[in-house]
């Protein structure tokens, strides 16, 4: 269960992190090159960041039961 709700944060995160990048993004395209220099190879990394916490917790083992096997 925790894999389907991780990836329907996962899908929902990246997005809106594209539109807003892409918003943002058109925005910066009329700027300065040296400013789409550091802005696109940013914005296009920058959404792993908030990601690895969630991907860790997805893929994290299950605590083992309190009761024994019998």
């Amino acid at each position: 269960m925790r894999k389907v709700i991780g990836s329907a944060i996962l899908l929902t995160w990246v997005i809106a992190y594209i539109g807003v990048a892409g918003v943002v993004g058109d925005r910066v395209a009329s700027e300065h090159w040296l400013i789409q220099l550091i802005f696109f190879p940013v914005a296009g990394l920058a959404w792993i960041l908030p990601v690895r916490p969630l991907l860790r917790w997805m893929h994290a083992a299950d605590a083992p039961a309190d009761r024994p096997d019998v």
